[in-house]
């Protein structure tokens, strides 16, 4: 296995002494500008502009808040810009920390906003008028999960909170899988890698030789991919599949959203795919040792990155959607079973429910 190499040093240093990264001219034409996080352990968002001869282009946003919005603005100033000069806004994916900002920033600005049509097809639902069906869907999903009705209410709604730090544009431009994004000057693909978001994308920069990641393939943590009221039949298998997809593109520098950039994808993704590897084992081995659980029981009993009292809220619902991404990749592959009781309870392959 190769060998994963930080190329952005002093956004590592950033990260380790818990401050936020200055703004970087990452090459000529391209800057990199943190955008801060509210109460989150990821802290900022890495927010790219590209130089056009007419402008710029955004790679992503941050949240919509006033705090983001600012640190934004103060950011493209130090490159020599303002929000008018934006021209185009590219979204790998419509999570809060991503596409937050795209409505307020196309307002000041005109700039068309670009979303694959995967997430573009979950905005009403998300952000609009359908919320009441999404927050049905994802009830019965945690009755199917075993979730204990004390708990149901809180999970069920975790993420409206959300909602708020989200202004939102409907796309002008729709990103298909391998085309070419229309920004002059630059040879960027758009490629389609779901698993964290059903839309989600990454940029192909084959001219300079980059790639800007989104969440898809992150240095240090594995982005969550959760079976959830909006996700398709399988998202982790999907994710595996984008993973290997993006392993042996040609780039010397991966620009993820988070944390700090870095040169070895080959490295990481197989770190990345060994991870998923292991956690499917883990889960079927829960599932082995005690045949009938449900979902929330086998979560209850998977290791988790720190102690299950403080995975809280949304981070909790996440914890058992990941779970349940893992049981049905397990299912699909003929390692576990379920059975169609309310919960849902699973068994290894090749037993019986008694």
């Amino acid at each position: 296995m190769g060998v994963v190499e930080v190329t952005g040093t002093a956004q590592r240093r950033s990260w380790e002494s818990v401050g936020l990264p200055e703004v970087e001219r990452v090459r000529p034409g391209l800057w990199s500008i943190p955008v801060p996080l509210p109460n989150n352990p990821l802290r900022y968002v890495l927010v790219y502009l590209l130089e056009l001869d007419t402008g710029v282009a955004v790679i992503d946003t941050g949240w919509s808040t006033e705090e983001a919005w600012k640190a934004l603005v103060a950011g493209m100033a130090v490159a020599g810009y303002a929000p008018s000069d934006v021209r185009a806004i590219l979204i790998t994916h419509i999570h809060p920390d991503h596409y937050g900002l795209a409505g307020r920033l196309r307002e000041a600005s005109g700039a068309w906003v670009a979303l694959h049509p995967a997430d573009a097809a979950l905005l009403p639902a998300r952000y609009g008028h359908g919320l009441e069906g999404l927050l049905a869907s994802m009830d019965a999903l945690l009755i199917d999960a075993g979730v204990p009705d004390e708990t149901r209410a809180e999970l069920t709604g975790a993420s409206m909170g959300i909602r708020e730090f989200v202004a939102a544009a409907e796309p002008d431009v729709l990103l298909q899988d391998r085309a070419p994004v229309p920004l002059p000057g630059w040879d960027l693909v758009t490629l389609h890698t779901p698993g964290h978001s059903p839309g989600h994308v990454c940029f192909l920069d084959r001219r300079g030789r980059m790639l800007f990641s989104g969440d898809h393939v992150l240095p240090r943590i594995s982005p969550s991919v959760a079976f959830h009221a909006q996700q398709p039949a399988n998202p982790l298998a999907d994710f595996l599949d984008a993973l290997r997809g993006v392993r042996d593109l040609d780039v010397d520098e991966v620009l993820p959203a988070h944390e700090w950039r870095f040169r070895g994808l080959d490295a990481r993704v197989d770190q990345l795919l060994d991870h998923h590897c292991r956690r499917l084992d883990e889960t079927a081995a829960v599932i082995g040792s005690a045949p009938g659980l449900t979902c929330w029981e086998t979560t209850l009993r998977l290791r988790w990155s720190r102690d299950w009292s403080q995975i809280v809220g949304f981070m909790r619902r996440a914890a058992v959607g990941e779970t349940l991404a893992h049981l049905v990749l397990l299912e699909s592959t003929g390692r576990v079973r379920s059975d169609d009781s309310r919960p849902v309870h699973w068994y290894p392959a090749g037993t019986s429910d008694h």
